[in-house]
């Protein structure tokens, strides 16, 4: 799964109001960002980087597998797949995203 592709489903699950409350980052480094605004009415899904009230570094590879439910956030996390820097409850509401 390519960046573009991950961005639209992740735009479709978030739609205009994802419970959020706030801002998420997830940084695949040089293959990309997407920040997720769930403080915009309606929410807003971008490839920009900006602020946030919680960034997770993991792998492109990675966040596709978690996007296609073949892998767990807590799983990924515990292996070290995922990284989280910031409001840790905000990871944990990624988890109904996903």
């Amino acid at each position: 799964m390519d960046m573009q592709a991950a961005t639209k489903v992740l735009r479709e699950r978030v739609g205009s109001d994802s419970g959020l409350g706030t801002t998420l980052k997830l940084d695949c480094g040089s293959e990309g960002k997407v920040l997720i605004d769930g403080t915009a009415n309606p929410n807003t899904v971008s490839n920009h980087d900006g602020d946030a009230a919680c960034t997770i570094a993991l792998s492109l590879d990675t966040l596709g597998r978690l996007i296609l439910r073949e892998l767990e956030p807590t799983t990924a996390f515990m292996m070290g797949k995922i990284k989280v820097s910031g409001d840790m409850s905000v990871a944990l509401k990624l988890q109904n995203l996903l």
